[in-house]
């Protein structure tokens, strides 16, 4: 039985930096499979490239603001004018 748990363990923390880039890739829009198995090849190198990449996830990118938040804003874009 501890040799399931250390087992466990052990390939989780050698599959840690395939992991990362992958659900990273997944939340910048990217293929989730690909760069998991690129990862696999270079697996710093990715990480560093996915984190310059350019994000493709047009969600991500800002947040939605509140109504009151964007009237606010009308309100006082047209004061200053």
């Amino acid at each position: 039985m501890p040799e399931i748990i250390l087992g466990s363990i052990v390939l989780g923390l050698l599959l840690s930096p395939q992991l990362l880039a992958g659900f990273l890739a997944k939340r910048t829009g990217r293929n989730f499979w690909f760069w998991f198995f690129i990862s696999f090849l270079i697996p710093i190198i990715s990480l560093i490239i996915l984190i310059f990449l350019e994000d493709k996830n047009p969600e991500a990118q800002s947040y939605k603001l509140a109504e009151h938040v964007d009237k606010d804003r009308e309100l006082t874009s047209e004061v200053a004018k």
